[in-house]
């Protein structure tokens, strides 16, 4: 695990890998086997075992693991929701995923968010819905353009991601491929990254290796989209455990009861620029929870406005690493089940 790959996560200081040991160990194990590195993403979780592992298993099972849907579809979703949430450094990774396995052309149509131009006519489709998979009253959000069996993975990617995009808006740099590098210079570098990517991307891993890391739980009723795959089920059970007990370590009641109230009644549309309704929902909260309130309602409904000062703020009130990173984790995850709870029930049983 290099310096400057560390250097990536702000706010939390990662476990080393030579320090890693019982759950961070182990997770870093399977990383490092099946990715060749432990990535910055995970790295940032270190600080809370439990939501390390929680990540690991939402994040590997269904995009990693072997499946009905191949990678090239569970690349391009990553990539549509990365672009989705404003998460150029996730946009980057998994753009870089789909030169490989599909055409740099392709890539940066989703890159540029004009999914409308991609030459294959089943990823343009697919880039299309998972585009608006977090906005269930769009018309391309219903059309879920995959076969059934396929739905617990290509669903869980959506989830995942929309809980990943949440958590690197906040505690990594924002780009992974430096932006002073452009057009064709741009191109070369992720032609090459993708080219270290390939083995990785094209041999899927062993279903359900992960789950294990965390004990059993039963699946939730908004969570009932992984039920048709065991190994997916048995993740996302677990990880929505390990998360709602995060939650409730590093949050008050609080402060979870608002942002559980205001996604309710979210529909998937953006804040805007300005942090006004933010300000106004926490203004009933007691003082001494407003901090965490700004930081758990902007983490789950406008990521990329997390800034120090709202991180500063909140460790005011003697938050440590974990519980930064548990605070940040269960905001995330509580919006992307959100979003999940809207693929529930096929097209077809919804009429």
């Amino acid at each position: 695990m290099s310096s400057a790959t560390q250097r990536q996560v702000k706010y939390v200081k990662p476990v080393p890998a030579h320090q890693a040991d019982g759950l961070v160990g182990a997770v870093y194990g399977q990383a490092a086997e099946e990715m060749r590195i432990v990535v910055p993403p995970i790295l940032l979780h270190s600080p809370s075992p439990e939501s390390l592992a929680a990540y690991w298993m939402l994040m590997r099972e269904p995009l990693m693991a072997a499946g009905h849907a191949d990678r090239l579809a569970k690349e391009t979703v990553a990539a549509v929701v990365s672009v989705a949430n404003i998460c150029p450094y996730c946009v980057d990774m998994h753009s870089m995923g789909m030169y490989d396995l599909s055409t740099e052309h392709d890539a940066e149509a989703i890159v540029a968010d004009r999914v409308e131009e991609m030459a294959d006519p089943r990823n343009r489709d697919l880039a299309a819905w998972g585009r608006v998979a977090h906005q269930p009253d769009a018309p391309a959000a219903r059309l879920a353009p995959f076969a059934e069996a396929a739905r617990p993975e290509l669903i869980g990617t959506v989830v995942s991601f929309h809980y990943l995009n949440r958590m690197v808006n906040v505690f990594l740099s924002s780009f992974l491929v430096p932006p002073r590098l452009r057009g064709t210079a741009r191109r070369r570098m992720k032609q090459g990254i993708s080219r270290v990517l390939a083995p990785m991307l094209r041999n899927p891993g062993e279903p359900g290796r992960s789950v294990e890391l965390l004990p059993p739980a039963p699946l939730p009723a908004d969570l009932g989209w992984a039920a048709g795959s065991p190994h997916v089920a048995e993740a996302v059970a677990r990880s929505a455990a390990a998360f709602e007990a995060a939650g409730e370590r590093a949050l008050s009641p609080e402060v979870r009861d608002l942002v559980n109230r205001r996604l309710a009644h979210w529909r998937g549309e953006e804040t805007g620029l300005s942090r006004a309704w933010c300000e106004d929902l926490i203004a009933d909260l007691p003082e001494p929870d407003r901090a965490a309130g700004r930081l758990a309602l902007l983490t789950a409904l406008a990521s990329y406005q997390v800034d120090e000062d709202v991180v500063e703020e909140f460790r005011r009130g003697e938050a440590d690493d974990r519980v930064l990173v548990e605070a940040v984790a269960w905001a995330s995850f509580a919006a992307a089940r959100r979003v999940g709870s809207w693929h529930c029930v096929s097209p077809a049983e919804s009429g």
